[in-house]
């Protein structure tokens, strides 16, 4: 990586240079300000998301050659040289939501991104692929957030822990996190936050979400059910360590969604469907408490 490259990757006020990074040491270092999220009540409309305010990425690496395929990376504050043992962070895969569509991209995400980080976690926050996008829907869509996760490696040159990873998804990036659990055994944990578990009952729904699941799919459940089988978490074996966690006033992904054999299901009173994707509820507080509790296992 040339100098110049390196520098467009790090955010204005860390002082790292492309030296440190060449030797694979990183220096104490001023982190930028840490941004307060005052708590909220929960059940948050999306309006409130997206008017969060939120710290650039430190970097975007293509994971593919499609304009779409990238992830965006958050780092967390970095240690100083006097911090004893491996400081190196673990990393949280995220998988936005937005009904599969290409209406909802990755940007309502970057509050979450930026808290996660904020809280100790490194962030590699997917884009993909989606319905109305060439190539996207299924498989394409899957096919994208599963290079991306295998695109993590790649990230060891910023000092991250990548053995140590969690693959979380938020409603229809919950669905994909389910299923790239499956296939992801080296993941240490999957979690899906108000995740699409069955997309097959879900197609049958009448919500704008739920009606969005034939476009994604290519067709209903009677014209397309070997495709239904492939895409449905319920009819695989879920990863070992999976966690559901809903909100018990979800209406985008009703409540009997955020239940799946093999899975331990924590659901919060009065959750809503975008309290996952604020930084503050008590939701997200869950959120925090539920990563703790499975990358220390």
């Amino acid at each position: 990586m040339s100098k110049s490259t390196f520098l467009q990757l790090i955010r204005p006020g860390l002082c790292i240079v492309a030296a440190a990074l060449m030797l694979s040491t990183v220096p104490a270092c001023i982190v930028a300000e840490e941004l307060v999220y005052e708590p909220v009540n929960g059940n948050v409309a999306y309006s409130a998301v997206e008017s969060l305010r939120y710290r650039e990425p430190d970097a975007r690496i293509a994971y593919g050659d499609d304009a779409l395929q990238f992830g965006l990376l958050w780092l967390p504050a970095l240690a100083t040289d006097e911090t004893e043992g491996d400081t190196r962070p673990p990393v949280v895969v995220l998988i936005h939501g937005g009904c599969w569509l290409n209406a909802y991209n990755i940007a309502h995400t970057y509050a979450l991104s930026t808290a996660l980080a904020d809280s100790g976690y490194a962030v590699w926050s997917l884009e993909y692929r989606r319905t109305g996008d060439a190539g996207g829907g299924w498989p394409g869509t899957f096919d994208d957030v599963m290079s991306g996760i295998a695109h993590i490696k790649t990230l060891d040159r910023f000092a991250l822990d990548t053995d140590r990873f969690v693959i979380a998804g938020h409603s229809a990036g919950g669905h994909l996190a389910l299923l790239a659990g499956r296939d992801s055994p080296a993941a240490t944990a999957v979690l899906g936050l108000a995740a699409i578990s069955d997309i097959k009952a879900y197609a049958t729904g009448s919500n704008s979400c739920q009606i969005a699941t034939p476009r994604f799919m290519g067709g209903t459940p009677q014209e397309r059910p070997d495709a239904y089988r492939e895409a449905n978490p319920r009819e695989h074996l879920a990863h070992p360590t999976t966690v559901l966690l809903h909100g018990s006033s979800d209406i985008l992904v009703p409540v009997n969604q955020g239940l799946m054999v093999g899975a331990r299901t924590l659901f919060v009173a009065g959750g809503g469907h975008f309290d996952w994707v604020h930084p503050g509820t008590r939701s997200f507080r869950v959120l925090l408490s539920t990563l703790q509790s499975v990358l220390a296992q």
